[in-house]
């Protein structure tokens, strides 16, 4: 047996769950009426068949009980028979009885006789009256005591008036048919409908938290939907709380080592230079190892909160303000060319500590200009461009950067951790950061995230 096509599956997969029930209340609804419509015409056309047939044999009985041996010892019909159709020359009903040597015909046969024709479709062979008509039979012998040889009896009637009801009535009763499929149809449709209307609200529930305008979905559902409901809602508020609570911790674990770190870094001052030398290393590594954890903890399971929805201009502009008093002196001109209705589902704090690194980058290397853009969304995601006039980084430090703790400029503050903590946070997004040589003449930074589904 072959398989179905690898695109006709994926096809089906993609079918929603009311395509899936329509089209199987379709597939044996079709089945049905199917069935129906040829199933009927036969079972009719067998009874009306059988109908003619037992007439027949009314006639037959009359014919049998009337049929004589004459003196000349042929057969003779001294009686008119009750049906006047047989005396009627082609009425489409006739008889014949017949021996060995001699026949007697109905008047309606008038010159012709029965024709006998063998069928290999079928036991019985086909019989055609006086205008090539075909016809119902039915044939009987009988034995009367004058002649030796039996007497056999056939009695046919046209079919064609029978045909023709039953052509009429199939036509009608696929008429019927195809009202009562639609009609069905119609009402399965409703049917399924309001039967998935709970998972229709569930789906808007679901959009509504994405954009943030609920926390949780609401508890009305049928009992089979119900229990999922619960867990939902309470896995929500579980790592919500979660997450609040390892944000909260890391802020009070930034609070607690500061002084420590401050202290340890004022006492360095008292030192001798060979013993400066020899701490400050280590108690730099202790600020990067402690920026870096935090930040890991901070970030933490963001990506999974569906009422999250920031605007990335917005946020931009926020940002861009307070670097403008910071580096003032620069005189550095930021252009913000992001649509203000495109959201992105990123934490807010998150993406403010993202565009944060990347825009302090800029303000510091470039000359004055910076550009801020995004790309046409493709595949449900956008990709924010920041670039500016600096001189850039090359092209083989661009993986280097990226890694913790790697600095290019020595002589610049910074932990080195600023591109590695961004480009960790986007993954943790479902999203990612690449670095580029920039048309400005210094680097291009696009991040790139899933936007929000309206």
């Amino acid at each position: 047996m072959k398989r179905a096509p690898r695109h006709l599956k994926g096809t089906f997969k993609k079918l929603s769950l009311k395509s899936r029930l329509l089209l199987a209340a379709a597939f044996w609804l079709s089945a049905m009426i199917l069935a129906a419509g040829i199933g009927i015409p036969k079972l009719v056309n067998d009874y009306l068949v059988q109908d003619e047939k037992d007439q027949l044999s009314l006639s037959m009985d009359e014919i049998t009980a009337n049929i004589e041996i004459n003196d000349s010892g042929n057969l003779t019909m001294p009686s008119r028979l009750s049906d006047p159709r047989f005396n009627q020359p082609y009425s489409g009903l006739y008889w014949t009885a017949s021996t060995k040597n001699t026949e007697l015909r109905s008047r309606s046969l008038w010159d012709k006789k029965l024709t006998f024709e063998e069928d290999t479709l079928d036991i019985s062979p086909n019989v055609k009256g006086a205008n090539d008509e075909k016809l119902i039979y039915i044939q009987k012998k009988i034995y009367l005591p004058e002649i030796k040889n039996p007497v056999t009896i056939t009695i046919g009637l046209d079919e064609d008036p029978l045909e023709k009801t039953l052509q009429q009535l199939t036509g009608q009763l696929w008429v019927i048919l195809g009202l009562l499929f639609s009609g069905v149809l119609f009402l399965i449709g409703i049917q399924v409908s309001w039967s998935l209307r709970p998972l229709v609200r569930m789906q808007a529930e679901l959009v509504m938290l994405r954009k943030g305008e609920q926390k949780s979905l609401s508890q009305h559902y049928p009992q089979e939907i119900s229990p999922l409901v619960s867990d939902l809602n309470a896995l929500l508020f579980h790592y919500q709380e979660l997450l609040e609570r390892a944000r909260n911790h890391a802020g009070n674990l930034s609070h607690s080592l500061k002084t420590p770190l401050s202290v340890l870094k004022n006492e360095l001052s008292y030192l001798t230079e060979e013993e400066k030398a020899r701490l400050s290393v280590p108690i730099d590594q202790l600020q990067g190892h402690i920026d870096y954890h935090l930040g890991r903890a901070r970030m933490a399971g963001s990506m999974n909160i569906l009422s999250v929805a920031t605007s990335p201009s917005e946020r931009i502009d926020a940002i861009s303000m307070a670097f403008d008093k910071v580096y003032a002196e620069r005189e550095v001109l930021l252009i913000n060319e992001l649509d203000i209705e495109s959201k992105i589902t990123v934490d807010k704090t998150d993406l403010d500590e993202m565009l944060g690194n990347l825009l302090e980058n800029s303000y510091k290397w470039a000359n004055s200009m910076i550009r801020v853009h995004s790309s046409i969304p493709v595949h449900n995601q956008i990709s924010i461009i920041i670039e500016d006039d600096g001189c850039g980084i090359p092209k083989e430090k661009f993986e280097h950067v990226l890694k913790r703790g790697f600095r290019l400029d020595e002589s610049t503050p910074g932990t080195g951790l600023g591109l590695h903590i961004v480009n960790e946070m986007a993954h943790s997004y479902r999203g990612s950061l690449a670095l580029d040589k920039s048309p400005m003449g210094g680097l291009k930074a696009t991040l790139t995230f899933p936007l929000v589904q309206n």
